[in-house]
């Protein structure tokens, strides 16, 4: 009778000695709480996340259920903040146009019309270089020649922006100024097409691209014809005043 008395208090003893020893171990296992976002920091962690996949897949090819996954929520709180994908993307794109057009906004505010080109040419080649993802989301779903879409809508406001350079200059030089908003649209067409292909390489440096950039659009500027030709029109002119003549 004695032992089996013992072999109970000896099994209550151990087991409390080994759970009291097991304790501390067990609370320096358990993490501490996760401090839940609030909606504005969840908004902003759904468009940075989800900014990646598109700039990859594009919004025909990015999921929800993708972004769920990649942001660690449910696919019903991306519905909460935005009503869905494109919502979402519509979001997306809309800060990196006012991102891409406030860097060029800034960039135009003082300096002669030379070194405003140069600014210029920088601060496009700047976004491009430090939110790839985000021109690639611009460009992705509407190219740059296109009439309509995000990105060809981008170009023209930024293309007004930059048309005062040219409304400057073309006055110095007794130019029509009414050609001036054609002449802001080549320069930015040019710069924007450069940008795509810069993504891609991304070489030379960002100086020296834009550098280039600005000596092209410059010194053809410094030979700019008042009333432009073309050579063939030119020629048949010549020749018309010869036939006169004899």
């Amino acid at each position: 009778m004695e032992e089996p008395v013992f072999s109970r208090i000896f099994f209550l003893f151990t087991t409390r000695v080994t759970a009291d020893r097991e304790k501390p171990v067990a609370l320096g296992l358990m993490s501490a709480p996760r401090r839940r976002m609030s909606s504005a920091e969840r908004r902003s962690q759904l468009i940075e996340v989800s900014r990646a996949i598109f700039a990859e897949k594009g919004v025909e090819g990015a999921t929800v259920e993708e972004i769920a996954a990649a942001a660690k929520v449910s696919k019903p709180v991306i519905y909460e903040h935005f009503g869905g994908k494109e919502g979402l993307y519509a979001v997306v794109v809309d800060r990196e146009m006012a991102a891409l057009l406030n860097l060029i906004t800034s960039s135009l505010t003082t300096g002669r019309p030379r070194a405003r080109a140069e600014q210029a040419a920088i601060a496009f080649l700047t976004y491009i270089e430090t939110r790839s993802d985000g021109f690639q989301i611009l460009v992705r779903d509407s190219t740059v020649g296109a009439q309509s879409g995000s990105f060809a809508t981008l170009i023209s406001d930024i293309a007004s922006q930059v048309e005062n350079i040219f409304v400057a200059e073309f006055a110095a030089r007794g130019f029509d100024p009414k050609m001036a908003p054609m002449y802001s649209q080549m320069l930015v067409g040019m710069v924007a097409l450069t940008g795509q292909w810069w993504l891609d390489t991304r070489w030379p440096s960002r100086d020296v691209v834009a550098a280039h950039l600005v000596n092209l659009a410059w010194n053809g500027l410094s030979s700019l014809e008042s009333k432009p030709e073309m050579s063939s029109s030119k020629k048949l002119n010549k020749d018309k005043k010869v036939t006169k003549k004899k």
